[in-house]
C-alpha cells in the first residue's frame, strides 16, 4: 500500500510512482485495481527461501524509491482506516474493465493479498494439486490473517479482507475438478459466453495458471514483514510437496465442500483461535492443533525442499499472527500510528515479525 507519511492515509499515486521506478525494480512492479496499491512479483525460483529473499530485496528497493518521492509503503490485508470515498480505480484498461463490470464494488476499500505460485510438471498434476490444496486453504488463511481493522475500527475479524473481497464474483474456494479437461470446459464455457474476458478474472482462493504452468494460492493476507512472507511461502511449497508425494488432509476434506466454506469463514473471523470442523472426527478442533499436525507431517518434506527453518517458524507465527500484532500495536498507538509501524516493518528484518 502506497502511503502519505503526513497522515498515514493511502496515497492514490501508484500510476505516478510506477512511471518513475528504476529499470531494476520496474519489471517486478505492477498496478493493481486500486491506485493506492502496487503489486511486487519475484521471478520463478526453485526454492521457497530464494523466492522470499528476492521478495525482501524488492521490498527494500520499493521502500527506498518511494521515499525519494516523499511517500512510504506498507503491507497488510487492509489499510486500517481507509474508506471507499477516498478510493480510486487505476487507469489501466484491465482495471477500468473491472470497474465497468463490478460497478461501485470496485471502489470498495482496497484489499491486499499474498499470492504464491507452485510450478507443476503437467496439467493433470496441477489439477490434482488444485483439488488437494482446497483442504488447506482455511488453515493458510488463519495463519496469514493480517487485517483486523476496517474503516477506522476493529472489525472483530482476523482477516476482514476476506469478507470484503467476497463481494466480488468468482471468489472463494472452487469446486473439485475431475480432470484438467473438466477445468478447461468450465472456464471455456464462461469465456465463450462473455462472462469475463480472460481466465485471470477467476479470483478463486486457489486457481490454475496454465500460461505459467503453476497452481496459484491466493487465500492469504499480505504480510507486514519479509519474515512472515517467507514462512507462508515455505508452508505453501511444503504442503504442495506433502500432498503430491503422500497425501494428507485431502482424503478427509477435499469433497467436504460445505465444511471447507464454513472453515474458511471461521478462519477469517478467528484466525489461529479458530475451532475448525473435522468431518471425520465429527467435531471442531483448534486450528493450532491442525497446524501442529501439519508441521509434524510436513517437516521431512520441508527439509527435502531446503525450507525447514522457515516452515518450522509457522508455529511462532501462529502464536502471534499479523492480526494479533496489529491489535497489540493498537493498544499503544492510534490507527495512523499503527500504519506508521507497519511501514517501519515493511523492509526491516530488525523489526519484530
Amino acid at each position: 500500500m502506497v502511503l502519505d507519511p503526513v497522515d498515514w492515509s493511502l496515497a492514490q499515486r501508484s500510476d505516478h510512482v510506477l512511471e518513475r521506478l528504476s529499470p531494476r525494480l520496474s519489471p517486478h512492479a505492477a498496478a493493481e485495481t486500486h491506485e493506492a496499491a502496487i503489486e511486487l512479483a519475484t521471478v520463478p525460483h526453485r526454492s521457497a527461501l530464494n523466492a522470499a529473499r528476492e521478495a525482501t530485496s524488492l521490498r527494500f528497493a520499493l521502500a527506498d524509491e518511494l521515499a525519494r518521492n516523499g511517500l512510504r509503503v506498507a503491507s497488510a490485508g487492509t489499510h486500517p482506516f481507509a474508506v471507499w470515498t477516498d478510493t480510486r480505480v487505476s487507469s489501466g484498461a484491465r482495471y477500468q474493465l473491472v470497474y465497468e463490470s463490478m460497478r461501485e464494488l470496485a471502489r470498495r476499500e482496497p484489499t491486499f493479498a499474498l499470492h504464491v505460485h507452485v510450478g507443476m510438471p503437467d496439467p493433470e498434476t496441477a489439477t490434482d494439486l488444485l483439488n488437494r490444496l482446497r483442504a488447506h486453504l482455511p488453515l493458510l488463511l488463519a495463519l496469514s490473517a493480517n487485517s483486523p481493522f476496517w474503516q477506522g475500527r476493529d472489525s472483530g475479524f482476523s482477516s476482514v479482507r476476506t469478507p470484503i473481497f467476497q463481494a466480488f464474483p468468482r471468489v472463494g474456494i472452487p469446486r473439485v475438478f475431475r480432470s484438467y479437461a473438466d477445468y478447461v470446459e468450465v472456464v471455456d464455457e464462461l469465456l465463450r459466453c462473455d462472462a469475463f474476458p480472460e481466465p485471470t478474472f477467476l479470483w478463486w482462493d486457489v486457481r490454475l495458471q496454465p500460461a505459467l504452468g503453476t497452481v496459484e494460492v491466493r487465500v492469504m493476507d499480505a504480510q507486514s514483514t519479509p519474515e512472515r512472507t517467507a514462512v507462508l511461502v515455505a508452508a505453501v511449497q511444503t504442503i504442495a510437496h506433502l500432498e503430491l508425494e503422500e497425501g494428507f488432509h485431502s482424503a478427509r476434506l477435499v469433497h467436504a465442500h460445505e465444511v471447507l466454506h464454513e472453515n474458511r469463514f471461521l478462519a477469517a473471523r478467528d484466525g489461529m483461535d479458530a475451532q475448525l470442523i473435522d468431518p471425520l472426527a465429527g467435531r471442531r478442533i483448534p486450528a493450532a492443533d491442525q497446524l501442529d499436525e501439519l508441521i509434524h507431517a510436513g517437516l521431512p518434506h520441508a527439509q527435502e525442499l531446503g525450507c525447514a527453518d522457515a516452515f518450522e517458524l509457522a508455529g511462532a507465527l501462529a502464536r502471534e499472527t499479523g492480526a494479533a500484532w496489529q491489535r497489540l500495536l493498537g493498544q499503544d498507538f492510534d490507527l495512523p500510528g499503527v500504519v506508521e509501524r507497519l511501514s517501519d516493518a515493511f523492509a526491516s528484518p530488525a523489526v519484530r515479525p
